[in-house]
């Protein structure tokens, strides 16, 4: 290998890694555009679906968020969107049109419209229903609304108090004999 070409290349790689991180930081979900195949009020609807499984709370003065604020309905899409099949995809738009029909039936009001009590009650129906689809809509939604939540910077930071590797060095300390 000529020693030129040697330098060349390894100028250029050094140059893309540095300037790498400056151009990720810029990086938001507006930039980055829309990447969920689902319509506007799809969405809304999945975000009141995930905070039905998970709904924000306040205990002792402390509010711990639920999982429509933490935009776990965005995890769930993005990954129904771009990690499961074909199946899983037809499955979610199939159990979105049929969580407004169980609730349209038992309540005559849109699931959005409906009190989290009642959003629970049709969960928990679609769940027990003979109708596989809903089954598996009901639980693929149910688990990766716990994984997206359990995942979250929130979770991670205030639940687990998680650390980054290597975590903390403490240098002198007494060693017990």
């Amino acid at each position: 290998m000529k020693r030129r070409s040697a330098l060349k290349s390894m100028g250029l790689a050094l140059g893309g890694l540095v300037s790498l991180p400056a151009w990720a930081t810029n990086w938001t979900p507006e930039s980055i555009g829309r990447t969920s195949t689902l319509s506007e009020n799809q969405e809304v609807l999945l975000s009141e679906i995930v905070e039905a499984i998970i709904p924000e709370t306040t205990a002792a003065g402390k509010v711990s968020p639920g999982a429509k604020s933490l935009k776990v309905h965005q995890f769930a899409a993005r990954m129904i969107n771009d990690c499961y099949p074909a199946t899983a995809q037809a499955t979610l738009q199939k159990g979105l049109v049929a969580i407004d029909e169980a609730s349209n039936k038992a309540y005559s009001k849109s699931f959005t419209a409906l009190a989290p009590t009642e959003r629970v009650a049709v969960l928990t129906t679609m769940s027990n229903a003979s109708d596989t689809t809903e089954k598996q809509f009901v639980n693929m939604i149910k688990n990766l609304t716990i994984q997206g939540y359990t995942n979250s910077e929130y979770y991670m930071n205030n639940v687990l108090k998680y650390n980054m590797a290597p975590g903390f060095y403490h240098g002198c300390v007494p060693i017990a004999s």
